[in-house]
């Protein structure tokens, strides 16, 4: 997303305002497909399914928190499977099962991090339903978890979060081309749970509204800095060794000012170099001067393997969220668990 989308979107007013037919026209095609898909839905699928998703366009976070609801949802006895549409790539066939050494070109990028991240089971398919019931085909768990599947309603789901970016929010609260809105904010009284990521809050609190949005169920999710490592050596180093060090920041991601401003809160001196999110990198593209780092995320990492040089380095982040807010959606996954059952 370009920062001058980002001013129109995200800024004060509606200066796209006269798209408006375009996102009337944009609502109304979204409505269509929304209620022929509810309409085509088969029979529900016999384990929980998790959806994970926002109601705004550009980055939130929702790949942090998939990856920590898989660690959560294993400590608790379950074996979860990550479903993926497999944005950026191009398979010859679905459903496509994703290896820690996938190529991003075939998967798509944030399946190979989330693959790497976890450990979990990735499927890749645009039919999302297809890829679940090959998922259980396959006996690969039992409980799926939809990275990014808010609008894809051809999928049952059991449990429904919307992510949002604490500072972004909903920006002017128009529908695209006019904002950044998929969906009318009144969406979000049909989700499950609001998680916010960043902004004002500190991670882990429970709180009852954001940007006049209320909801029951809003919790707040933290980023937290967690390793740096040698994309070419995988040589780890403390994060303190980025303290005063010289940086080329590459992000092809949906919010690389977020990741360019955790990288000076730790003390390095960044040039942030942003591309269109899924971007496909080039060696040109890590080329820097004599005494810089170049310092990417995890999901722009797995595509640069090939060519990265000695002074390459992953920074990683994970999530953190209350107690109280996994507590509660495990109570409502067991609950609904237990309908099936009866």
């Amino acid at each position: 997303m370009s920062s001058l989308v980002d001013r129109f979107w995200y800024g004060s007013g509606r200066p796209l305002r006269l798209l408006a037919p375009l996102s009337w026209l944009y609502q109304a095609v979204s409505a269509s497909r929304r209620r022929k898909a509810w309409d085509a839905r088969d029979e529900e699928l016999p384990v929980p399914v998790v959806v994970v998703g926002n109601i705004t366009a550009g980055g939130t976070g929702k790949s942090p928190l998939t990856a920590w609801l898989v660690a959560e949802f294993r400590s608790a006895g379950w074996r979860p499977v990550v479903l993926s549409r497999g944005y950026g790539g191009k398979s010859p066939r679905y459903p496509l099962l994703v290896q820690e050494d996938s190529e991003p070109a075939q998967t798509g990028d944030e399946p190979v991090m989330l693959a790497r991240a976890t450990g979990a089971p990735v499927v890749v398919d645009p039919e999302r339903r297809r890829g679940a019931v090959w998922a259980l085909e396959q006996g690969l768990g039992d409980l799926l978890i939809c990275d990014d599947g808010l609008q894809h309603y051809a999928l049952p789901r059991d449990l429904e979060i919307a992510v949002f970016d604490g500072v972004r929010g909903i920006g002017n609260g128009a529908i695209i081309p006019v904002g950044p809105l998929r969906e009318p904010v009144s969406r979000l009284s049909s989700v499950d749970f609001v998680v916010v990521n960043g902004g004002e809050f500190e991670g882990g609190e429970h709180i009852e509204s954001f940007h006049g949005i209320e909801h029951p169920q809003i919790y707040t999710m933290a980023l937290e800095p967690f390793s740096l490592t040698n994309l070419k050596t995988g040589e780890s180093r403390p994060l303190d060794d980025l303290k005063g060090q010289a940086v080329r920041a590459v992000a092809g991601i949906g919010n690389p000012e977020r990741f360019f401003d955790t990288l000076r809160d730790l003390g390095a001196v960044v040039e942030g170099i942003p591309f269109p999110d899924h971007h496909d990198f080039r060696p040109a593209d890590l080329e820097v001067e004599s005494g810089q780092w170049v310092v990417m995320t995890a999901k722009d990492a797995v595509k640069c393997r090939g060519f990265a040089t000695d002074n390459t380095w992953v920074f990683s982040v994970r999530a953190r969220l209350a107690p109280e807010f996994i507590a509660s959606v495990i109570a409502r996954i067991r609950q609904g668990s237990e309908q099936i059952i009866s």
